[in-house]
């Protein structure tokens, strides 16, 4: 439960204003996945009316995806020049403008506009968890658990309703990724009154912003960042192409979109439990042993092809993805020392770590199409199960990013 009594922030504010604050979080943290979970079911809707191949499909979520990369290490520089509230308000105009391009009936504004909303979501994806432990440093594990809920919980929504939105009320598939447009607007609506913290935020950051983290020879930040990449490949994978491996399967179009639903909504309780666990933990590597072994679980389940235990296989693959996400998230609060450290390395991890996940939804679209069958890019996800389990064991140590001889916690 939220109260103004244990939440602890960094500057004053009213009683009106620190709601505020959470609820922009709240609303901006909402607009990181929907726009991209709402293509997952839409997706061989998308692939038959424009006449594109299972590759190319699949790059309507790689696209997202390298804009993360490309952007994610300018995203604190950016930040610290013109502020961060400054930087999200532009950040959810641009979200607004590429939903709107991706919704013109022409393939290549269905391209431009997806990379565009990419971009967008990037600065979000950065900038919110830095935030977080600059306000709220003594809560990061509640309020990363509330962040994250909020980002899960639309996901969710948005996979549930794409295909009722397309064919129940009669949107189609433009009308149904354009009405994501309207949460994405009400965002900024409510996020405008952070700007009048923009210039005592850049002034005082003028005075203190110290040297650049020279992360890049961590090998603590390598592992956080591996971890971040894996988790985030599973995850745009399992978006891109769940509805489409239950319907090889016998599952129905609708039936397959609220599947997808169902492992988003049962990863919220995790979601939000997993930062508060990780933050009172003093290290995490059993909760990233539990997480990978339920990861890896569900695989194996969706590679026996059992319609009956379909809804169990699913539940863990969501509870496990939740989690995941979250331990990647509070690796960047929990590893680092300082406010801008944690920025830092969550540029690096989200460079770094999308530009890998990226390759996931373009590349399994290509093995299902050579192979004609999911089997092969579920046994690989398998094998990156495993491989979230190595990264994640040396992310989870009690050391820091730039320090992980000499300080131990």
């Amino acid at each position: 439960m939220i109260s103004e009594t244990n939440i602890v922030h960094t500057r004053d504010y009213s009683r009106a204003g620190l709601w505020l604050l959470i609820l922009g979080i709240v609303l901006v943290a909402s607009n990181l996945r929907a726009p991209l979970t709402s293509v997952g079911p839409l997706i061989g809707v998308i692939r038959d009316d424009t006449g594109i191949s299972n590759a190319l499909a699949g790059m309507l979520t790689t696209f997202p995806l390298l804009a993360f990369a490309l952007l994610s290490p300018f995203a604190p520089k950016i930040a610290r020049k013109f502020g961060m509230e400054m930087t999200l308000l532009v950040s959810l105009l641009v979200l607004t403008a590429g939903i709107l391009l991706r919704s013109v009936p022409v393939v290549g504004a269905l391209f431009w506009g997806t990379a565009l909303l990419g971009m967008a979501i990037a600065m979000g994806n950065v900038l919110l968890p830095s935030m977080i432990k600059q306000e709220f440093p003594k809560k990061m594990g509640l309020m990363t658990g509330v962040y994250s809920v909020s980002m899960n919980l639309w996901a969710a929504i948005a996979s549930g309703i794409s295909i009722p939105l397309a064919q129940g009320i009669g949107f189609g598939w433009r009308g149904s990724l354009l009405f994501w447009a309207l949460l994405s607007a009400v965002s900024l609506l409510v996020w405008l009154p952070q700007l009048r913290y923009r210039h005592q935020r850049s002034a005082a950051a003028q005075g203190t912003v110290a040297p650049a983290a020279n992360l890049w020879r961590s090998r603590i930040a390598w592992q956080v960042t591996m971890f971040m990449g894996l988790q985030s490949l599973c995850f745009y994978v399992i978006i891109a192409w769940l509805p489409e491996i239950l319907r090889q399967q016998g599952v129905g179009s609708s039936s397959a979109g609220w599947m997808l639903s169902l492992m988003q909504f049962v990863s919220l309780p995790a979601t939000f439990i997993m930062p508060m666990l990780a933050s009172r933990s003093s290290n995490q590597r059993m909760l990233v042993g539990i997480t990978s072994a339920l990861l890896l679980t569900g695989y194996i389940g969706l590679l026996g092809g059992s319609i009956l235990f379909m809804p169990l296989w699913i539940i863990l693959i969501g509870i496990a993805t939740g989690s995941c996400f979250s331990l990647a998230v509070m690796f960047f609060a929990l590893r680092t020392r300082s406010v801008h450290e944690a920025a830092e390395l969550s540029g690096m991890a989200q460079s770094i770590g999308y530009l890998l996940a990226a390759v996931g939804p373009t590349l399994f679209g290509f093995i299902h199409d050579a192979t004609h069958g999911w089997n092969v890019p579920l046994i690989m996800l398998s094998i990156v199960a495993v491989l979230l389990f190595i990264f994640g064991f040396g992310a989870g140590s009690s050391r820091y990013v730039l320090s992980e001889e000499k300080n131990i916690r």
